[in-house]
């Protein structure tokens, strides 16, 4: 090839690279969402008006519709500098919270939530790729089909007093969780907010997976971080 088409030849490889890079630049930084964290729903001013505890000693709470729980974990695109916070969710959730009390004072004496984690669904988008072939790729590193559910017993734990009055509190919750067949000891961190028979509980738990014998998974052109933050936003009815 003469020189004098060789130049132009690689002027034109040039653009069609940079070309390239600057359109994976755009679809993987530039159209990139994620849900919110789940929180607790803003309350209605007959709600804040008349609410109050109701629980008796021994009281429990049962799990309702609506409720939700999930994950997000920090992905790395090849070639990109920020991370992609990855987000799922599942409705499959169920469980009990027991709350005593003594006196003035209310403890949440026990609560197990169990997650189902075939119900795992991607809630985040990134543009030109389908997320749902992440959530395969999850359910093979959790090995659903041996270790179907994510299980969180808690320990004792006295709420604040505001709890009491229907306010919105924030506790801070040891207990054991259980993810594809080991237990570790962890911390969530919960909102409570409890009115007449009814109560919301939204929270999170950080974790590592590998903790648990997860290894992160291998997408391709993506590098998936080992931290885990577990969230939950929980309905509640007064059983008993």
């Amino acid at each position: 090839m003469s020189r004098r088409i060789l130049i132009p030849f690689i002027a034109v490889v040039a653009l069609v690279v940079l070309g390239g890079a600057g359109a994976y630049a755009y679809f993987f930084s530039g159209l990139r969402t994620s849900p919110a964290t789940l929180a607790l729903s803003s309350p209605s001013s007959t709600t804040s008006a008349s609410a109050s505890t109701t629980a008796a000693s021994g009281s429990t709470w049962t799990i309702t519709s609506g409720s939700l729980a999930g994950y997000r974990v920090k992905e790395q695109f090849v070639g990109q500098s920020s991370t992609h916070e990855a987000v799922a969710r599942t409705s499959g959730v169920t469980g009990t919270i027991a709350i005593t009390k003594s006196g003035d004072t209310y403890t949440m004496s026990t609560a197990k939530i169990t997650v189902q984690l075939s119900g795992l669904a991607s809630v985040d988008s990134v543009a030109g790729y389908n997320v749902t072939n992440r959530d395969r790729i999850v359910q093979r590193a959790l090995d659903v089909q041996s270790f179907p559910t994510a299980v969180f017993q808690a320990s004792s734990v006295e709420l604040p007093p505001a709890a009491a009055t229907g306010q919105t509190v924030t506790v801070s919750v040891p207990g054991q969780l259980t993810i594809h067949g080991v237990t570790k000891d962890v911390t969530a961190t919960l909102q409570l907010r409890v009115s007449g028979a009814s109560a919301q509980v939204a929270g999170t738990i950080p974790t590592d997976m590998t903790d648990f014998g997860v290894s992160p998974p291998s997408i391709g052109f993506t590098t998936v971080q080992p931290a885990v933050t577990i969230e939950v936003s929980l309905n509640l009815t007064q059983s008993a």
